[in-house]
């Protein structure tokens, strides 16, 4: 976060679901020690249509992993992100699951 946070100037705004992760001690007093430069906005509970990286997985397994079958965590976990690093280089798909969630 703090790498990010000095490559973008201002706010920041962060949409987070439910995850108990994101409510940890560790994570409120890190976005504490940031003075006020993130901004936290939660999903409401049971609102996966609301998530646009629900709609990145969704994607991803009906598309990208379709039939894939690994015999190692490992391999799947490689092909996963060689598949995550292509779509970074398809903005209007992004955009798209953006526009799905209903957030753009």
């Amino acid at each position: 976060m703090r790498h990010l946070l000095r490559h973008l100037p201002g706010r920041l705004l962060i949409v987070w679901d439910g995850a108990s992760i994101h409510r940890s001690r560790a994570v409120r007093d890190f976005i504490r020690s940031l003075d006020q430069r993130v901004h936290l906005e939660y999903l409401p509970a049971y609102a996966p249509e609301l998530n646009p990286a629900e709609y990145i997985w969704g994607h991803l397994k009906q598309h990208e992993l379709a039939n894939f079958c690994a015999k190692h965590s490992w391999k799947l976990s490689l092909t996963a992100t060689r598949a995550l690093r292509r779509m970074q280089r398809r903005p209007p798909l992004i955009a798209a699951f953006w526009k799905q969630a209903e957030l753009w």
